[in-house]
């Protein structure tokens, strides 16, 4: 399949003015932790978007990307992240690369991402992606393409060939939780999953605190896209 990208990735005061206000949503809502305030001011996630979407990237809402995906809302988005505990030079595996929006936030705030996607139309898309931030917010450098590992893969089977990781953010609703994930994370990691039925979730953090003892807390709910794959609702949509 050829991706025509006919979008001309202008980023106007008014993007940022948009931004600063969707900042403070988050803020209202419970996001501390700057560095995950400071990646939103910064990425334009109206780049993400397709151009009938544009004038409304920046209202805390998901929004369609074809493939029957979404680029989640930010909150979600925030709150995953916030949950995960980020720190520079970690390694995080992603399931579910989509838009390629919270890899690139993962990355803006130091992670070393590995980033896993079932659907190769989303893949292609999501390299094209990393390609134009690097040219258009880096000058050029391969920043985005050198701290972004993108695998077009079944995403419930986890990356086992580069495990372990500190940490693990599924970006759709499981069933349960796939358990190859739970051989993939450290000592102190967590897993941020949500789990429920195909259409409502909740948000499910699963810290690993000995070998083979998890302590898991149920959070907020949510309703993400199924998470597809042999451990999820099937390899099929």
């Amino acid at each position: 399949m050829i991706i025509t990208n006919t979008k001309t990735y202008e980023d106007t005061y008014k993007h940022k003015g948009l931004r600063i206000q969707l900042v403070s949503q988050l803020r209202d809502r419970g996001i501390t932790d700057e560095k995950i305030l400071g990646a939103i001011s910064f990425i334009p996630r109206h780049w993400f978007l397709d151009n009938a979407f544009t004038e409304h990237a920046y209202q805390d809402k998901a929004f369609d990307i074809g493939q029957e995906q979404t680029i989640s809302q930010p909150y979600m988005v925030a709150l995953q992240t916030q949950l995960l505990s980020v720190k520079p030079k970690q390694k995080i595996l992603e399931i579910g690369t989509g838009s390629a929006y919270q890899a690139v936030m993962l990355a803006y705030m130091g992670a070393e991402v590995y980033s896993v996607e079932i659907d190769p139309v989303l893949h292609e898309s999501a390299k094209n992606m990393l390609k134009v931030l690097d040219d258009k917010l880096h000058k050029g450098t391969s920043f985005f393409q050198k701290n972004i590992k993108l695998f077009l893969a079944d995403g419930t089977q986890g990356l086992p060939d580069f495990a372990p990781f500190d940490g693990i953010l599924v970006t759709a609703g499981a069933p349960e939780m796939p358990e190859p994930y739970l051989m993939q994370v450290l000592k102190g990691g967590s897993i941020i999953i949500p789990i429920g039925t195909a259409k409502k979730q909740k948000i499910n953090r699963f810290t690993r605190v000995d070998t083979n003892e998890f302590v898991r807390e149920q959070l907020e709910d949510c309703s993400f896209v199924p998470l597809l794959g042999e451990n999820g609702w099937g390899k099929t949509k």
